[in-house]
């Protein structure tokens, strides 16, 4: 049962102010209290109420604990495993503060096999990845920079890149459309997101496109993926490999006068050396192009980037809901105990045990993104976590706040959240300060998963936009009901 344990930390006050990560009892000392106020069956009610008017059709579950006592004050179907989209993440975030610590940092070398002799390195050259999810071209060109100013001119050599200190996934969710940019693969070695950006522009009787890594200051052209226009309907976008390079197709009715998008890159081992290639030669160092090797060869360290600190890169994950970032740190988490076994599944595995390990019972990671149907977890799981593990790890200062609507005669809230969403699947999970400095924590999913089934793998399917809204106004109305019910 999920609700066999008690929410409450220890010394809960005490909790909510610790900037430590304390190690977590392995079960919750004791049994939660129920719901078994008038008022939270009044309630309990009227978000029937609220459930009935917002026809989603499938399964709406909830559950809203009391932070200090540990009360559960309203759930439905508390115990009832659904997918939860992007709120997974927030477990991934408790789970990799833990396993890799608050100021973790991700490195990217460039590493000499050889000397250098006359500004030529006597060996090869490595690029080496340290699986950080945030690496985009702006520190490439930083990087290239370091490397001529320590003397570098070219290689005798090979030019290696490296990247399985991750393991390699050629997608995070396999159900996804071929062409969305935030279902690229993962890798040890990844850049902008394990994205390249396509652009066209209609000249003529045909179209200009191309390829690039842009960032702030450079747009460097991409040669290890190609892009061309055929003359079809659909599919708008078709994909195949070739010799190591990646190859796209697009319709040409689905084009217009012109435009741009980031499209995934499943090879990133070699998108990277590709583009870091272009912007050495722009400082004058002349390389090879890039062979992808799965063994760290050894040597000197002639640059290195290192990432922002793991509470940063969390929160801009949590912000952006960067599913490659949640896939990376999930993956590095995992590897610090050595439990990955060897794929983003396995990873997902060894978070629902680690959860398990803290009493948390009844979840089955299948990722750290939550992009995968398969990924099932329950609301009352959320919460318990949330309430658990969140406040010690300072998990609210990393949500976003959640703005309400206003509403006549509704009372003031501070609330900080993530949501999540995929076709016809809208979850919420955070924490709620209602007048009087009553502190709640909730999970809210919905889902039609026959509707979502029956779409298939489409962007946006038909009905989806106004399910998600009339999903959203019930969770705000849920939300604004327990700040009013549950506020001193």
């Amino acid at each position: 049962m999920i609700f066999s344990r008690r929410f409450v930390l220890g010394g809960a006050l005490a909790g909510l102010a610790s900037p430590a990560l304390p190690e977590p009892p392995t079960v919750s000392p004791l049994p939660i209290a129920r719901p078994t106020t008038v008022l939270a069956a009044r309630s309990a009610q009227a978000s029937e109420a609220l459930i009935d008017a917002a026809k989603l059709g499938g399964n709406v579950s909830f559950a809203v604990i009391d932070l200090r006592s540990g009360q559960l004050l309203e759930s439905r179907n508390p115990e009832l495993p659904m997918p939860p989209a992007s709120t997974a993440k927030s477990i991934t975030t408790l789970y990799a503060l833990d396993r890799l610590g608050p100021g973790h940092r991700f490195a990217t070398r460039l590493i000499a096999t050889g000397p250098l002799v006359g500004g030529r390195i006597e060996g090869d050259l490595v690029l080496a990845g340290g699986g950080d999810p945030t690496l985009h071209t702006d520190h490439f060109a930083a990087m290239a920079r370091d490397l001529r100013a320590a003397g570098v001119t070219g290689i005798s050599g090979r030019f290696l890149v490296w990247g399985a200190t991750l393991p390699y996934a050629r997608e995070i969710a396999h159900d996804q459309p071929v062409h969305v940019g935030y279902n690229p693969a993962v890798s040890g070695l990844n850049l902008n997101f394990n994205r390249v950006f396509f652009e066209w522009k209609a000249n003529g009787a045909g179209y200009e496109i191309s390829m690039d890594a842009r960032s702030e200051t450079v747009v460097p052209r991409v040669n290890s993926v190609r892009i061309s226009v055929v003359d079809r309907d659909t599919p708008v976008f078709a994909y195949t490999e070739k010799d190591g390079r990646e190859e796209w197709t697009v319709a040409v009715t689905a084009l217009g006068k012109g435009g741009g998008r980031w499209l995934p890159v499943r090879l990133p081992e070699l998108y990277a050396g590709d583009v870091f290639r272009t912007l050495a030669h722009a400082q004058g160092i002349t390389l090879p192009e890039p062979v992808q090797v799965r063994t760290m060869p050894g040597g000197t360290v002639l640059a290195q980037h290192d990432s922002a600190d793991l509470t940063t890169i969390l929160r801009e994950m949590l912000r952006y809901s960067t599913n490659i970032t949640a896939e990376a740190v999930g993956m590095s988490a995992s590897g610090a105990r050595g439990t990955g076994a060897g794929s983003i599944a396995g990873s997902g595995r060894a978070m629902s045990s680690w959860l398990a390990e803290r009493g948390i019972e009844g979840t089955r990671f299948a990722d750290h993104s939550g992009l995968g149907v398969e990924t099932r977890m329950s609301a009352g799981a959320l919460v318990e976590a949330m309430a658990q593990l969140g406040p010690a790890a300072g998990l609210r200062g990393l949500l976003r706040p959640f703005s309400m609507p206003k509403e006549s005669g509704a009372v003031p809230l501070q609330v900080s959240a993530k949501t999540g969403t995929l076709n016809f699947v809208s979850t919420l999970t955070g924490f709620i300060t209602a007048p009087g400095g009553v502190e709640l924590a909730f999970a809210i999913f919905t889902a039609d998963e026959p509707r979502r089934e029956a779409a298939g793998p489409v962007e946006a399917p038909a009905g989806s936009r106004s399910w998600i809204n009339r999903s959203k106004t019930l969770q705000h109305q849920l939300i604004a009901r327990w700040g009013k019910a549950y506020g001193a």
